[in-house]
C-alpha cells in the first residue's frame, strides 16, 4: 500500500542535488535577504610576539613565488632526533597555512564546536594565542574545512573564509573592521570543496575573484570600500586558485583561472585585458599561475589536466595569448600545490597516478630530473637557502638541494606522527619553518647552529 501511495503521489518539486553554495540565495538583492554574520570581539590571552625579524606576510611568501629571501643560513644536514620542534598547537580540521608578521603567526582556523570562522594569532617562539575573534558559519566537512591563507599588510590581516567571507582584521589587536559577503554580494558559487582562494594584497588595495556578478574586484583594505569591479566574465565560477599579479609591457595586471578559462585583469581599472579557454582545469583548479618571465605563464592542474606554457604578446594595441606547450599529465601535473619557479627551473609534485615524485623542469618543459621512489602525494614544497622542503600526506618532511644537477635528499624527519593529510602551505621566517597536518602546526627550527 505505501509502494502505491508512493507511485501514485507523481514527481516532487523542488528537489535538488546538495550543490556548495544552493544552501544560500544568490544575485542581486540576497545582501538584504541573508546580511553577513556578526563578527564578535577579540578574546585576548598570554601569548607574546616574537622579537625574531623577518615576514613571510602572504600566500607563497614575500615576493609571492614559494621561496624564502632570507640570509639566514640553514642547517645542511639534521641530528639523529631531526631539527628541534619549537612547539606545536591543536587546530580545526583543515588546510589553511599560516603567515608571519611583526613575531606573530596568523591562521584563519574553523572551530567546529562554536561553529565559527576563527583568525587566530599566535606567538611565533612558542605557539602561544595572542588572540583570537571569528564569525558564526556553518561549514560541513569536506576534506577538512579551512583552506586559505591570509595576508598582512600595514597592521591588517585579510582572510577569506571557506564559504567565501573576506574579513578584515586588526593584527595587534584582533577587532574586525569589516565583513564582505561575496555570496551575498557577488552571487559567488563557493567551490565544491570550500573556497581555497588566497587574498592578495597589491598598493594598498586587497584583490578578490568573486566570479560572479563581477569577476575580480579591488577593495580598499583601509575602509573595506569597492575601488572597482571588472564585468562577469561568462559563467566562469570561482576556482580553488589564486590571484596572481603580472607586470606585462609596463601594466600591472592580475591573472586569474576562472572554472572555465584564464583572464587578465587591469590592476587600474577592472578592465579585461585579455582572456583565453586555452586553459580549463578539471574537476578542480587548484594551482594559481607561476609567472616565468618575458610574459609567459605557466599553469598545471590535476585530476588529468597536466600543464600548458602560455605567452601573451601585444599584437596591434591588444594582448593576444599563444600556448607554447602543453604537457601530458604523466609528464607533468599538479592537483593541490603551486609549482616553484627558482634559478630559471621549474620545481613541483607531479601528482598523476604512479608519480607523485618531486621533479624540476627547465622553461620548455623537459624534466631534468625526478625523486625516484620518494613520493610526496599531495604534500607542500618551499625552497630557502639553496634547499627544497618538501612533506608528503603523512608528515614525513625531506630536505633536498634545489639544483638542476639532479635529486640529492639530505635529511628525512617525521614531523607528525599518524600524520594525515598534510597539505597546508609551509611558511619560514628566521629559520624557522611552520608546517600542518589536518588538525596539527608545528614550528621547526632548521637555522644552521
Amino acid at each position: 500500500m505505501l509502494v502505491a501511495l508512493w507511485v501514485n503521489t507523481g514527481t516532487v518539486d523542488g528537489l535538488y542535488a546538495r550543490v556548495p553554495g544552493l544552501d544560500r540565495e544568490q544575485g542581486a538583492g540576497s545582501v538584504e535577504a541573508l546580511p553577513p554574520p556578526k563578527v564578535g570581539e577579540p578574546i585576548a590571552s598570554d601569548g607574546k610576539p616574537s622579537d625574531a625579524p623577518g615576514a613571510w606576510p602572504w600566500f607563497r611568501g614575500p615576493e609571492r613565488d614559494g621561496v624564502c629571501h632570507e640570509s639566514v643560513p640553514l642547517a645542511r644536514q639534521w641530528p639523529d632526533g631531526g631539527p628541534e620542534v619549537l612547539w606545536t598547537v591543536e587546530l580545526g580540521p583543515g588546510h589553511a597555512g599560516a603567515v608571519v608578521w611583526g613575531g606573530r603567526v596568523y591562521v584563519l582556523d574553523y572551530d567546529p564546536e562554536s561553529q565559527a570562522d576563527t583568525m587566530r594569532c599566535l606567538s611565533l617562539d612558542d605557539g602561544e594565542e595572542i588572540w583570537r575573534n571569528g564569525y558564526p558559519v556553518v561549514v560541513m566537512e569536506s576534506h577538512g574545512m579551512s583552506r586559505t591563507v591570509p595576508a598582512v599588510a600595514d597592521g591588517y590581516v585579510i582572510s577569506i573564509g571557506p564559504r567565501c567571507h573576506v574579513a578584515c582584521w586588526d593584527a595587534e589587536t584582533g577587532r574586525c573592521h569589516w565583513l564582505l559577503d561575496m555570496v551575498g554580494r557577488y552571487g559567488t558559487t563557493v567551490p565544491q570543496w570550500h573556497a581555497g582562494q588566497c587574498p592578495l594584497v597589491d598598493a594598498g588595495r586587497v584583490i578578490l575573484a568573486p566570479s560572479g556578478k563581477a569577476f575580480m574586484v579591488a577593495v580598499d583594505y583601509r575602509t573595506g570600500e569597492v575601488v572597482w569591479e571588472s564585468p562577469k566574465l561568462h559563467n566562469w565560477e570561482m576556482t580553488h586558485a589564486s590571484i596572481v599579479p603580472m607586470d606585462l609591457g609596463g601594466r600591472r595586471t592580475y591573472v586569474y583561472c576562472g572554472s572555465q578559462g584564464v583572464a587578465g585583469i587591469s590592476a587600474e581599472d577592472g578592465a579585461v585585458l585579455w582572456e583565453t579557454t586555452e586553459w580549463v582545469g578539471k574537476m578542480a583548479t587548484c594551482p594559481s599561475p607561476v609567472v616565468v618571465g618575458d610574459g609567459r605563464v605557466f599553469f598545471s592542474g590535476g585530476y588529468n589536466a597536466g600543464s600548458l606554457m602560455l605567452e601573451l604578446e601585444e599584437q596591434g594595441g591588444r594582448i593576444v595569448p599563444q600556448t607554447l606547450f602543453r604537457l601530458k599529465p604523466k609528464r607533468f601535473e599538479s592537483e593541490q600545490q603551486t609549482p616553484i619557479l627558482y634559478d630559471g627551473h621549474i620545481y613541483g609534485v607531479r601528482t598523476n597516478p604512479g608519480g607523485k615524485q618531486l621533479a624540476c623542469l627547465d622553461l620548455e618543459g623537459s624534466e631534468l630530473w625526478n625523486s625516484g621512489r620518494d613520493k610526496f602525494e599531495r604534500g607542500p614544497y618551499l625552497i630557502a637557502d639553496g634547499l627544497v622542503y618538501v612533506m608528503d600526506s603523512e608528515g614525513l618532511l625531506t630536505m633536498a638541494e634545489a639544483a638542476p644537477a639532479g635529486y640529492r635528499p639530505l635529511g628525512k624527519f617525521q614531523v607528525f606522527e599518524d600524520g594525515h593529510d598534510a597539505w597546508g602551505p609551509m611558511a619560514m621566517v628566521s629559520g624557522r619553518l611552520i608546517l600542518r597536518d589536518v588538525t596539527r602546526m608545528a614550528c621547526l627550527d632548521v637555522s644552521q647552529k
